[in-house]
């Protein structure tokens, strides 16, 4: 017995796993509250419920997929990017290059100047100032 069906599995494919693992030892599911209160794996009619419930499931997971791909297509269509701003700008970039070239320069302060990372400069350029492909 299970409280809720969704205490026994964290997603459709382990839930599926689990109930199949219990059947082939003769071991039957039945679940006591929640959306799937009918399950009764030990009788034709639970089993008959649990696979729509688990096939409805599937399907709306794909639904939701197919839709989140359609909305970030449709944005990138519009010419909106995703994902985080980049933090170093083209006027950053020839600001560090420039810096880097002197040498009583500290990367500490250039850093905390163009607000960026350590990380960060050396991603684009090399301890010398020579810019990097990235």
């Amino acid at each position: 017995m299970v409280w809720k069906l969704d205490r026994l599995g964290r997603d459709l494919r382990n839930l599926i796993n689990t109930v199949h693992n219990l059947t082939s030892k003769d071991i039957g599911l039945k679940v006591l509250t929640g959306h799937g209160a009918a399950i009764d794996t030990t009788t034709a009619a639970g089993k008959l419920v649990f696979g729509i419930f688990a096939a409805l499931a599937e399907f709306e997971r794909e639904m939701i997929r197919e839709r989140t791909v359609a909305g970030l297509a449709s944005a990138r269509a519009r010419g909106r990017k995703g994902g985080r701003p980049v933090k170093m700008t083209p006027a950053k970039l020839r600001l560090a290059t420039a810096a880097m070239g002197q040498p009583d320069t500290k990367i500490g302060a250039l850093c905390q100047e163009l607000g960026i990372s350590k990380q960060t400069l050396y991603r684009y350029l090399s301890p010398n100032g020579e810019l990097r492909t990235y």
